[in-house]
């Protein structure tokens, strides 16, 4: 059985950092992602991780800003996120693939993931 635990979350001011980690369980593919949700909104990708190649994959809004990384002795893929603005705030959902795929097609899609973590609060203030 697939489990995704988030950690991390939290409140900073603009141009603060945070780091968030998902610690996996269970048989997750190859392919990991972070999403962001706000209120009223269907969630957005962030970033993605082939873990097989350790390739990322940015959004535009996150390049130059945030790393998406994975520890593989823990099972952990991990956001580090610099220079926050007020628009990043949300829950942070990791989310895994659940299969193996190819580095092309480890993106950031909502329905080309399986399984979901509970989500982690950011917050962020001008």
């Amino acid at each position: 059985q697939v489990q995704l635990v988030e950690s991390g979350g939290g409140s900073v001011q603009a141009g603060g950092s945070i780091r968030l980690s998902c610690a996996a369980s269970g048989y997750i593919g190859n392919c990991m992602g972070w999403f962001r949700q706000t209120a009223g909104k269907a969630r957005e990708g962030v970033a993605a991780i082939h873990t097989g190649d350790d390739r990322p994959y940015y959004r535009d809004h996150v390049k130059g800003r945030f790393t998406i990384s994975q520890d593989k002795a823990k099972n952990t893929v991990i956001l580090q996120m610099t220079t926050l603005r007020p628009e990043d705030a949300g829950i942070y959902f990791c989310a895994a693939a659940g299969r193996d795929v190819g580095w092309l097609n480890c993106g950031t899609s909502a329905g080309f993931f399986g399984f979901w973590g509970q989500g982690t609060q950011v917050t962020v203030s001008s």
